[in-house]
């Protein structure tokens, strides 16, 4: 895209040399050395990536002259291997002129950009029809370049051809588009380029424009529709270099620019803007060919197991607070912010470029009227800035005009982004001025679109500047595999999500949060706390602790009382509160309610933190906000309002399981008599503890069973995406840890587990299970496989230890995170129990390890909870001796501590110990 100038070029390949040795040996050999030179171009090819590999080390963010000169490395072997194909395998001392031929580079390679292992993309082109040397000579220069190991896509056409199909196909024109002069007849060459702009561009400049933004949002949407995305792609996603290409595209489409740098000339970009332009684009190149060298393919997307090793090549240190690969991914999302803000800038000087050539005709006056509000001039439902000095004029305004595009349903015009960017500083004066702040909480606390809003604020920089707390986490992503986005980009969705609650769109998805949402008092209190429960991570320390004293001074500047200020810190200092109750306590035990309730004290903070809780579940990415966890929250919720309305913590406990019974009744229909002839078998803490839908499975299961030893169920479960798996066996130590096993050897994932025992002895064990890519099991031959190896380790016709150790762990993405194991034992979270939490890196067949080694300290598991955070398992089981009394011994404790670090570990199992 920038013509560069590649230092030293024959230290990465001497064509000239090269051609001399070629023509050597064919000089002195009797016969064609066709193996001879293909080992001599293999040679040159690996001795110049080897220098561009080293000079990537020595310089590690000069993305632009590593793709430059991987190009160059092409150009000299492709014109090498043309000169040798003519001269020495068909040579023609009479050529006709049909037999003229041009290798063109095209697409990327014809940018003259390429990463080490990118597609070698050429077209040959023919005056006409291709005659049977043009045919030959095609031919064989692609075997060499096959034989090289390169990934060539390749055309062969006429000049006719060339225009007919690249009228007929976008992705030809593109090609063709960036089409650059290789080696052979330059003549030709020209005549094609002629060609393509005359008879292909000209007059189709608008349609090309449109279909290639078409192209980029259906390519966004494909990889997320969004630019921070933990893993992104530096080639395709949102803010990437193809967005960067789609740019040059169009300029050269329309104004025929030879490089990027000429989208200045052209009025596209001003000079900064194309300094910004080179910035990112030197940034993304380096990364990508940092990509290609470390994994030695065409790798384009950055995983988890990528990012640490390119952070440490690109020299990102660690800081205090934030680890060197954050601060990275940090670098890379400003840049892809930057990327953004440069495409809308972009498109908006097009925009007005075309409308100027507009013709003036007979339609001319049904166009959209300028209007004024508030002294903002509004043209094409985009609202603009009257001056280039209204900014800096009074600051206030670079919130005032975010405000009037959500209440008037406006888009900021891209020029005033343009303006707002540059001037976003100003924006600092005016932090403690009452009507900005008044103007901040208006847009936050909007009831009509502050999600899309507050993006445009915050890719402003304005966003960040007035809350310079919040720009500290902008593009600040979290190194794991649980959050699919950055802070700043979290904390938006959420916020989006609480006002799409708010409106009511979103009854399906969350019925509690739309059925208390308009009871809240403190509306304002809630949306403050959703943006500020996240805004102290990246720091030293607990970043719950730390948002509630940025609370306790942001609040008061916004405007707030001390009652609400107070509020807000309390939701952020607890926002992880409700979340880790529901997903590793027993709901069914009371001192697991009292002690919630004991920390909320309100039903107002109940449903405030309620709210907090679901739309930052839901913000953390895709598929992580589920029925199941919709179902703990919910009776969580339920639990707590009832005690707090009530008093007692048993109060209102007989009234739920009542209605469960009620629900269940329903789903049962004609065997509605299931619930009290065979729900009678089951405690109190079963009702309350499984959903509806599944005690109707389990009653009708348990009065098939009758009789029999052992009885496996399995059927997909849609709320969780899973398959539901339910043992009903007669219950005896070991059973949790060997059908746990009998389903890890089936190949099966567990991610829920509920273990109950019936009034008759019998356990009622419910599990949900995945393959190991996060699907449900689905075919008969899978779920039979389940069925048979539970039942084969019940009856111990399989040794588990050694079976489980033979399979294969492989978990490359989660090996990019270090989890140290970790077992904590709680003896004041239930009257009864003794709660035990185990922290470990998620793997196969964790569970069943642990129930293991909980078997092996002669405890009984009376229930568990699993709960995944992607890559670290946090599983929590209500345990006693076999006497049914707590663990409390300070050495018992240390024994159980031991034997479930070690079968937390990852270090090899000893098979002898089956």
């Amino acid at each position: 895209m920038t013509g560069k100038t590649i230092t030293n070029q024959r230290a990465v390949i001497d064509r000239r040399a090269l051609g001399d040795a070629i023509a050597e040996l064919v000089r002195t050999s009797a016969k064609p050395p066709r193996q001879q030179v293909v080992a001599l171009l293999r040679a040159s090819l690996a001795d110049g990536r080897a220098e561009i590999a080293r000079r990537l080390i020595a310089r590690p963010s000069a993305g632009n002259d590593c793709a430059a000169a991987q190009a160059f490395l092409v150009d000299q072997l492709v014109r090498v291997i043309h000169d040798h194909v003519i001269a020495d395998v068909y040579p023609s001392g009479n050529r006709s002129t049909g037999e003229r031929l041009t290798v063109m580079a095209v697409g990327g390679y014809g940018r003259g950009e390429m990463a080490p292992h990118s597609d070698v993309d050429i077209a040959f082109l023919t005056p006409s029809k291709q005659t049977a040397w043009c045919e030959q000579v095609i031919e064989a220069m692609l075997y060499f370049l096959w034989d090289l190991g390169l990934k060539v896509g390749h055309s062969s056409r006429s000049l006719d051809d060339m225009v007919r199909m690249g009228r007929a196909d976008l992705t030809i024109r593109t090609a063709m588009l960036e089409g650059r002069y290789v080696w052979g007849d330059q003549p030709l060459f020209d005549a094609a380029q002629a060609r393509f702009f005359a008879e292909v561009v000209a007059g189709s400049e608008r349609q090309f424009v449109a279909e290639k933004l078409a192209e980029r949002n259906d390519r966004h949407k494909r990889l997320g529709d969004s630019r921070y995305v933990v893993e992104p792609n530096v080639k395709e996603g949102k803010g990437g270099l193809r967005d960067l290409h789609t740019l040059y595209w169009i300029g050269k489409y329309i104004h025929k620019v030879r490089d990027s740098s000429e989208l200045v000339a052209v009025g596209l970009l001003s000079p900064s803007e194309y300094r910004a332009f080179h910035k990112a684009e030197d940034f993304f190149w380096a990364v990508r060919c940092h990509l290609h060298t470390i994994t030695n393919r065409a790798e384009d997307r950055l995983t988890f197991d990528l990012q640490r090793e390119v952070a440490a090549r690109m020299g990102f240190a660690e800081r205090p607070g934030k680890s060197s690969v954050e601060r990275f991914m940090q670098y890379f999302f400003l840049q892809a912010k930057r990327v953004g803000h440069l495409t809308g800038v972009f498109l908006a000087q097009l925009d007005d470029q075309i409308a100027r050539k507009q013709p003036r005709g007979l339609l001319a006056g049904f166009r959209a009227r300028r209007r004024m509000v508030k002294g903002y001039p509004v043209f094409g439902g985009k609202i603009n800035v009257p001056s280039e000095t209204w900014f800096s004029e009074d600051p206030v305004r670079l919130l005032e005009i975010f405000v009037l595009a959500d209440s008037q349903g406006l888009e900021i015009h891209p020029e005033a982004m343009r303006i707002a960017v540059r001037e976003a500083r100003l924006v600092d004066t005016v932090r403690t001025d009452p009507r900005a702040n008044a103007l901040f909480v208006d847009l936050l606390t909007s009831r009509n679109d502050p999600e899309t809003v507050l993006r445009w604020l915050n890719e402003t920089g304005v966003f960040g500047r007035f809350v310079p707390d919040f720009g500290r986490v902008n593009a600040q992503m979290q190194f794991d595999m649980y959050h699919h986005y950055t802070v700043d980009e979290h904390t938006i969705r959420a916020i989006g999500l609480m006002a799409r609650i708010e409106k009511g769109e979103l009854k399906a998805d969350h019925p509690l949060a739309s059925a208390i949402i308009h009871k809240v008092v403190n509306r304002r209190a809630l949306y403050a706390a959703i943006l500020l429960h996240d805004i102290a991570k990246g720091r030293r320390g607990d970043h719950s602790e730390l948002g509630a004293e940025i609370a306790l001074k942001l609040c008061p500047r916004l405007g707030f009382s001390e009652e609400e200020t107070a509020l807000v810190s309390w939701l952020v200092r607890t926002h992880l509160l409700m979340s880790a109750t529901a997903f590793k306590r027993d709901l069914a035990d009371f001192k697991t309610i009292t002690d919630f309730v004991a920390q909320v004290q309100s039903i107002e903070r109940l449903r405030l933190l309620a709210m907090l809780t679901i739309v930052d579940i839901r913000a953390v990415g895709p598929g992580v906000w589920n029925g199941w966890k919709r179902q703990l929250i919910s009776g969580l919720y339920e639990a707590a309002e009832g005690q707090l309305r009530l008093g007692h913590k048993q109060h209102g406990r007989a009234e739920r399981i009542a209605a469960k019974k009620a629900a269940v009744a329903d789903r049962l229909g004609a065997q509605a008599g299931l619930v009290e002839q065979t729900g009678k078998l089951l405690s109190d803490a079963y009702w309350i503890a499984e959903p509806d839908d599944i005690i109707a499975l389990n009653l009708a299961q348990l009065e098939q069973a009758k009789g029999l030893t052992l009885d496996v169920h399995t059927q997909y479960y849609a709320a969780r995406g899973a398959t539901l798996v339910t043992v009903i066996a007669a219950d005896h130590p070991g059973l949790f840890y060997r059908i746990a096993g009998g389903i890890h050897l089936a190949g099966g994932n567990i991610i829920d587990a509920r273990i109950h025992t019936a009034r008759n002895g019998m356990a009622v064990d419910n599990f949900l299970v995945q393959d190991p890519l996060g699907r449900p099991f689905s075919e008969d031959s899978q779920l039979a496989r389940i069925k048979t190896m539970i039942a084969d380790a019940l009856a111990n016709r399989v040794k588990l230890v050694p079976q489980l150790a033979a399979r294969p762990l492989a978990r490359p993405r989660a090996d990019a995170f270090e989890v140290r194991p970790n077992v904590d034992f709680d003896n004041a979270a239930s009257n009864r129990f003794t709660v035990v939490e185990v922290n470990a890196r998620d793997r196969p067949a964790l569970l069943n390890r642990l129930a293991r080694a909980l078997f092996e300290a002669r405890l009984m598991v009376h229930s568990a909870h699993i709960a995944t955070y992607g890559e670290r398992a946090v599983d929590n089981f209500y345990v006693t001796d076999l006497l049914g009394e707590k663990i409390d011994s300070p050495q018992r404790l240390k024994a159980v501590e031991k034997r479930l670090l070690d079968a937390a570990g990852e270090e090899t199992v000893d098979v002898a110990a089956a």
